[in-house]
């Protein structure tokens, strides 16, 4: 087992194409985003486990001699399987966890024990570990911040029990072999399980690998690397219901098949036209391809408020990028929540950030980021900006 302490980051993620029209067996392009959530590993023998994660206000710590003698036989499978109700109704009976565990911070305490317990279940005694977790997503926002928090673990952990090498000891850089990412993705894919029930696994895919991937009827394909794009990213912060506007859509089509069928299917001829664009930008981007993806984004902006998911809050973003020349559409279930506005490589500095003055102005909170970037990566301390590390030494 490893003694060193481990720094790892992950990416969140947003839907560029396909939203709605997924759950109708419909193509949906994810892309990573470059807002990443970072977690510190630092062993130690002190007998103790603690878990800081201050973006939602939790720090426990609990004994590692009092772990050991928790009943874990229910997690020791030969495989990586899916966690059952049964197993997770005994690990919060364990670990002191509440039955009705649906708050955000007892989900990320239960999927950190599963994870913990199920990956360090051969070494004895179990790793005394300080683990901080500190990220620039915001939760609940449908940016795939549970997943990266998954990731971020899975990969950790497995370093720790040397399942996977230590790319930084090994000299392959800072990511991880496609072997070893796969299993990171495995177990990554349990925690979020654990948090979320059933999920689609396009999340922690997208968080593992980086880059842009393709999701359609449960099949996942990672796509050559496109270029990173700039956006701008804004959440409106009108809370929604994905449950809800699923059901909508879903009811709207039933009310207007030969109206919605249609919406549908465009929306997925939208997606296959952006992942072409985006497999050509891989070599070499033009002007006239950042030309067709604001195109894109507009056509399916239109599309996704006919199927009833905008909202006046998307609304008003668009207009207020239009304004400055610029193109946006929601990205999530949309009524409310996030949008994505595209900056293209000659967009003026001062339009930017006018445009996000503007935005800033209507309440929103907006980010200047990029997506299609790297998935999982693994840290040296010295590469890690001032303000990333103080938080990760659990400041």
């Amino acid at each position: 087992m490893l003694s060193e302490a481990l720094t790892v980051s992950a990416p969140g993620k947003v839907i560029l194409h396909g939203e709605h029209a997924v759950v109708h067996g419909k193509v949906a392009l994810a892309v990573a985003l470059n807002l990443r959530t970072f977690l510190r590993l630092q062993p130690h023998s002190n007998g103790k486990v603690c878990l800081n994660l201050p973006n939602i206000g939790v720090k426990q710590t609990w004994d590692v001699a009092r772990l050991e003698q928790l009943d874990t036989s229910f997690l020791e499978q030969g495989d990586i399987t899916a966690p059952t109700l049964e197993q997770l109704e005994k690990l919060k009976e364990a670990t002191g966890l509440p039955k009705d565990c649906a708050v955000t911070g007892h989900l990320a305490v239960l999927a950190f024990f599963y994870l913990y317990l199920s990956i360090c279940r051969k070494q004895r005694p179990l790793p005394s570990l300080d683990i901080v977790v500190w990220s620039e997503l915001p939760t609940g926002a449908g940016l795939g911040s549970s997943a990266a928090y998954s990731v971020c673990l899975a990969a950790a952990l497995l370093t720790l029990c040397e399942e996977i090498p230590n790319p930084l000891k090994e000299g392959h850089g800072v990511r991880w072999t496609k072997e070893d990412l796969e299993l990171i993705n495995k177990w990554a894919f349990q925690g979020e399980r654990v948090i979320h029930g059933n999920p689609s696994g396009v999340d922690n895919a997208v968080s593992t690998w980086g880059g842009a991937l393709r999701y359609q009827q449960g099949n996942i394909t990672v796509l050559k690397r496109p270029p990173a794009l700039r956006i701008l990213l804004t959440n409106t912060k009108v809370p929604r219901s994905t449950k809800a506007l699923v059901t909508s859509v879903r009811n709207r089509l039933i009310k207007f098949p030969e109206i919605v069928a249609p919406l549908l299917t465009s929306i997925d001829a939208i997606s296959l036209e952006c992942e072409r664009v985006l497999q050509e930008m891989a070599a070499a981007p033009t002007p006239e391809q950042y030309l067709v993806l604001e195109e894109l984004f507009d056509m399916n902006q239109h599309h996704l408020n006919a199927l009833g998911v905008g909202h006046a809050s998307l609304d008003r973003l668009c207009q207020v990028t239009t304004a400055h020349g610029l193109h946006s559409k929601l990205t999530g279930a949309g009524g409310g929540g996030c949008g994505i506005t595209l900056l293209k490589p000659d967009v003026e500095r001062l339009e930017v950030e006018a445009t996000k003055q503007a935005l800033s102005d209507c309440g929103f909170d907006c980010w200047e980021t990029s997506i299609g970037g790297p998935g999982v990566s693994i840290h040296a301390a010295a590469s890690l900006d001032g303000s990333i590390r103080q938080a990760l030494n659990g400041l």
